[in-house]
């Protein structure tokens, strides 16, 4: 039995999935499985998959009939699993060679339930290392102290799921991806990993490279799918407040709510006008669903150019200046 489960969703990859798979290769052992879920591309990634497979020790190949879209893909991927370790890539990104069998020996050796390593992100040739915000390294910590406070970036700023590997046991006790989410879907299961776990650490391994920009990536279309941050932001404002120590996280879950409406609203003109215009009113609405005393504290601390943002889609004006955070 493998010990490790590498879950790799793919949709619509063909230019980047051969750059994936030979990563793989490099990274495949005897303790290594590697699910490769075809999300019912419509390009000719299926095929990459099918035909680069039997090449990849360990490797499957799972089948959508209907794109269900990658929360879903990373459950399939998740049900299929026989690892005693869960592991994540996206089909546009790689790793190192070596990678997998470092992440593994540091999961062993820690022995958290969950750990979190940084990245390197690609942009064109450009590479930069992202370093997660612990607040210790090399230990096992409660994943509670690495939410709060609300003013820093902290862990569950850090959403990038494939940037861990993850104890089986979490997704026994039912941890799963939210399948209707399009986007935001890493931030709602940062969340949930910080409020359900008993332990995590970071380690400051380097081996995923992470593309940036690709054109094909959700991150950058301007429909519909984009608003799903919302309904991502209330499944977790609703989580932090059935919290024992909602007092404890929710200026933090408000602040960071506030921030994704925020830059969200700056941005809508690259969004299409039905969209821009539903960003508007749904982002109305998530506001006066927030804490209210919550929300003012958030917006008498947030910087001014945000706080006018909010202030103003909550019809409040927005001449009162906040204070720089």
């Amino acid at each position: 039995m493998p010990k490790l489960s590498v879950i790799v969703p793919c949709h619509n990859v063909q230019e980047f999935v051969p750059d994936t798979l030979r990563s793989l290769a490099r990274n495949a052992g005897p303790d290594t499985e590697f699910l490769l879920v075809d999300d019912c591309s419509t390009d000719a990634t299926a095929d990459l998959l099918e035909r680069a497979a039997p090449g990849v020790p360990g490797a499957r190949v799972l089948r959508h009939e209907t794109n269900q879209g990658i929360s879903q893909a990373r459950n399939s991927g998740i049900e299929a699993a026989r690892g005693d370790w869960l592991t994540f890539l996206d089909g546009d990104d790689w790793y190192a060679p070596g990678y997998l069998d470092a992440l593994l020996a540091a999961a062993r050796r820690l022995d958290a339930d969950f750990v979190r390593t940084d990245h390197v992100q690609v942009t064109d040739r450009a590479r930069v290392v992202q370093r997660a915000p612990a607040p210790r390294r090399g230990v096992a910590l409660s994943p509670r102290t690495a939410i709060a406070p609300a003013a820093m970036k902290t862990m569950v700023d850090y959403p990038f799921v494939w940037a861990g590997i993850y104890r089986r046991a979490l997704f026994d006790d039912g941890l799963r991806f939210v399948p209707h989410l399009r986007t935001a879907e890493d931030r709602v299961f940062t969340w949930q990993l910080h409020l359900r776990a008993r332990t995590f650490a970071t380690v400051g391994l380097y081996g995923v490279h992470y593309r940036r920009g690709v054109t094909t990536s959700l991150t950058q279309i301007g429909d519909e799918r984009q608003l799903d941050f919302i309904p991502a932001h209330d499944h977790i404002l609703r989580a932090v407040a059935a919290d024992a120590e909602a007092e404890r996280f929710l200026p933090k879950i408000v602040r960071t709510y506030c921030a994704m409406i925020a830059f969200h609203a700056a941005g809508a003109a690259r969004y299409e006008p039905a969209t821009a215009k539903a960003l508007r009113r749904e982002s109305a609405a998530a506001l006066r669903r927030m804490p209210p005393d919550v929300l003012d504290e958030v917006l008498r601390v947030l910087d001014a150019p945000r706080a006018k943002v909010l202030r103003r889609l909550l019809g409040r004006g927005g001449t009162k200046s906040g204070k720089a955070a």
